[in-house]
């Protein structure tokens, strides 16, 4: 089988490249090995993310299928009191700050309209796992050998290889292509998560504030690397979670279901109100060693997108986000190489990989910002640079910055950045990062 570009991975990354490359009538090639729908994590959207839906066309079916519509985001500190809000909001044409709004989803639902929608746009879906890359002797990715579901072996031939495989960092971990994967600072947290039914959101409708709808995500911080989610999914259900260091976690000699149980009574007093039934509907889920950097993720013939080459700190939402912008920003770089441009380069997509990087490092610089001086954190948030924040948590990371904000964590943290030898700004040198134990992705706490 031949395509122009082939996918791994039928998440919405790996859909939205499929999209877009639609759009410029550029053929792919999408391979997944899970059957749709599916259970996945990452449920909250930021203002951004809901904007590329909007761009792809898809914000009235949004509205159409109910998914609860989200106005920003509270965090509640460690009393569960004095809680701050940043509000979702857009630039319009003149920079000016204006209302918006985003969603929440269950992303078994939102990840097949996604999948289902790409092929209906002329996407090629293969049910199978990719097993390997097929590499050509001067080192560029010429496709991909596919498992499929009938255990058959398939080759596809590509021009431009995509691993849109999030968490599985599939590229990465298959090794010889990518650079190394780092393990970093965080590596030793882990998320156990659920759902519950008749949880206590805020009061909503039209004429409430908009830190008071009733389908905000909220987060309750309890002490450092310490903290919980709450994501409302549909009328009922909202997604909760709670986070901690993987030894806090360990010591407890708990099950999964139980630890959660007892963290939805105890981490935050605003949480244990707000959950008052703490029967779960689902099964409780982990998600260890999550914070990781893959180095040199793009090459001849490849790209990484997402989670499949970065992933920071679930905190404020940012993954599915990440996915969805970078596969929107690739599109022309895979155009421009389809066409012949930097085809003599030793990384055709250097320009991309480094606008990702940058982009993501003023998330890094945030976060870490928040986690090493949360107190800081909320002055500057409220008093300082507020409508820099506001554009950093709707995820307008990818222009315009990095902004006085973020210059003032990166002062705050002591860090600088430099970015003229990319041997050097793909590497972390974030709080996250330890040489010494990298690449570190087998090591994860026995659960």
């Amino acid at each position: 089988m031949k395509t122009q570009v082939a996918i791994v991975g039928g998440g919405p990354g790996g859909t939205t490249a499929a999209m877009f490359l639609a759009r410029e009538g550029i053929e792919s090639v999408i391979i997944e090995k899970e059957e749709f729908p599916r259970y996945h994590i990452g449920e909250s959207m930021t203002g951004e993310c809901g904007g590329i839906v909007r761009a792809l066309g898809l914000g009235e079916r949004m509205m159409a299928l109910g998914h609860p519509v989200k106005h920003g985001v509270k965090v509640y500190g460690p009393k569960g009191i004095n809680p701050w809000f940043l509000p979702v909001m857009q630039r319009d044409e003149n920079h000016q700050l204006r209302d918006q709004i985003t969603w929440q989803v269950r992303r078994s639902d939102f990840d097949k309209m996604m999948l289902d929608e790409a092929v209906a746009r002329g996407a090629t879906l293969v049910h199978g796992q990719a097993t390997r890359p097929v590499v050509d002797d001067d080192g560029a990715v010429k496709g991909v050998e596919v498992r499929t579901a009938d255990g058959g072996n398939l080759q596809i031939e590509s021009e431009v290889l995509i691993d849109a495989s999030g968490l599985h960092t599939w590229l990465a971990n298959v090794g010889g292509v990518t650079g190394p994967k780092y393990l970093g600072n965080y590596d030793k947290q882990i998320a156990i998560f659920s759902q519950v039914e008749g949880a206590i959101r805020d009061s909503g409708g039209p004429d409430d504030p908009r830190d008071q709808q009733r389908d905000n995500t909220l987060i309750f911080y309890k002490q450092k690397y310490h903290w919980a989610w709450f994501i409302p999914i549909d009328d009922e259900i909202v997604s909760v979670a709670a986070v901690a260091p993987a030894a806090y976690f360990l010591g407890k000699k708990e099950s999964k279901r139980d630890y959660l149980m007892r963290e939805l009574r105890e981490l935050n007093p605003e949480l244990t109100r707000r959950v008052p039934n703490t029967s779960l509907v689902e099964e409780a889920r982990s998600i260890p060693n999550y914070s990781y950097q893959v180095k040199n993720f793009t090459g001849k013939g490849f790209i990484c997108i997402g989670d499949a080459h970065r992933f920071v700190d679930p905190i404020f939402s940012f993954g599915l986000y990440v996915t969805m912008k970078e596969a929107q920003y690739a599109t022309p770089h895979i155009k421009a190489y389809l066409n012949g441009a930097n085809r003599d380069q030793a990384n055709p997509f250097a320009g991309f990989q480094l606008f990702a990087e940058q982009a993501i490092d003023c998330l890094e610089d945030t976060i870490d910002g928040f986690w090493e001086h949360p107190f800081t954190f909320g002055w500057l948030v409220h008093d300082r640079y507020r409508t820099d924040f506001i554009d950093v948590f709707a995820g307008r990371i990818y222009e315009n910055q990095p902004s006085e904000a973020v210059m003032a964590f990166r002062k705050l943290l002591k860090r600088e950045r430099t970015y003229d030898d990319a041997d050097l700004y793909s590497m972390p040198i974030g709080s996250r990062f330890h040489p010494e134990r990298a690449p570190l992705w087998e090591e994860r706490p026995t659960l």
